[in-house]
């Protein structure tokens, strides 16, 4: 499954990404080792730190990059968009068959809304921060962004709750 991975972006040493490094970096090979492709915005932050993570495992990591970014080290596939930050989510979301989101600001907000839209499955990783955690106090009946009830949110408070959700996604 191509799973995308939107968050914080950011210095990985500095607040408030060093204070989820270790969940990002757990969730990145956990997923590379159940054989799932991380597609993300392929810059720092939570999309580093997930990407190291996987790496670790030797699992695929496709980052979506905006006009004029390289990326990260440790991606396995540069797409280089002519697009700006919020543009090139469309083509990340697009790939993706789920999101989940880490903490983050207005680009992970705009990037969870667009999955939404999209009818892709979302996993918000509770205790990260940012929207990821605001998103989680306004669903609902506690799964859904809005009233047409477009598809389900999902929370998870660990990397083997969302393993889980993810096989009873993909099933």
């Amino acid at each position: 499954m191509n799973v995308a991975v939107v968050g914080y972006s950011g210095p990985t040493d500095r607040s408030p990404v060093r204070d989820i490094a270790d969940v990002c970096l757990d969730l990145g090979e956990a997923l590379a080792k159940r054989g799932h492709t991380i597609v993300c915005g392929g810059r720092d932050g939570v999309m580093e730190l997930v990407s190291q993570g996987a790496r670790r495992a030797s699992g695929t990591i496709i980052g979506v990059l905006p006009e004029g970014e390289e990326g990260n080290t440790y991606l396995t596939i540069r797409i280089k968009t002519p697009f700006d930050n919020v543009t090139r989510s469309l083509v990340l979301i697009q790939t993706s068959d789920v999101v989940i989101s880490i903490g983050g600001e207005i680009g992970t907000a705009i990037e969870v809304l667009i999955a939404y839209a999209r009818g892709k499955p979302i996993i918000l990783f509770e205790g990260t921060g940012g929207w990821t955690d605001r998103f989680t106090q306004v669903l609902i009946e506690g799964k859904y962004l809005d009233n047409r009830k477009i598809v389900e949110v999902h929370r998870a408070k660990n990397s083997s709750q969302v393993l889980e959700l993810l096989e009873k996604i993909g099933r």
